[in-house]
């Protein structure tokens, strides 16, 4: 637990973060792309470190739905590198960045 802490506070994941906006793209932009990057594809270094998901992945684009992303953004990841968003971000706010996530024009 102590190295998912530190893991996090070193790729920047902040649970704390404040967003002001109901827009899935903004909400994106301010919260996920800090490890996923700002086009869903994350650095190299992301990803060897922390295991984090390209979003725009063929594999995933294939199977993704808001409700697969909500959960994610909800839960977190099962190796808990990436935290749980639920209380960070409001309902609504997670509504929008999964619907933004799964959405087939991803990213914008």
């Amino acid at each position: 637990m102590v190295k998912a802490i530190l893991l996090l506070a070193l790729c920047g994941c902040d649970t704390g973060v404040k967003v002001s906006s109901d827009d899935g793209a903004k909400v994106f932009q301010s919260v996920c792309a800090t490890c996923h990057g700002a086009e869903g594809k994350p650095n190299a270094a992301m990803v060897a470190r922390l295991g984090v998901r390209d979003l725009t992945s063929a594999e995933l684009r294939a199977r993704v739905t808001p409700a697969l992303v909500e959960a994610q953004v909800r839960k977190g990841s099962q190796n808990k590198l990436m935290p749980s968003f639920t209380g960070a971000l409001s309902d609504t706010q997670i509504k929008a960045v999964a619907a933004y996530v799964a959405s087939p024009t991803f990213p914008r």
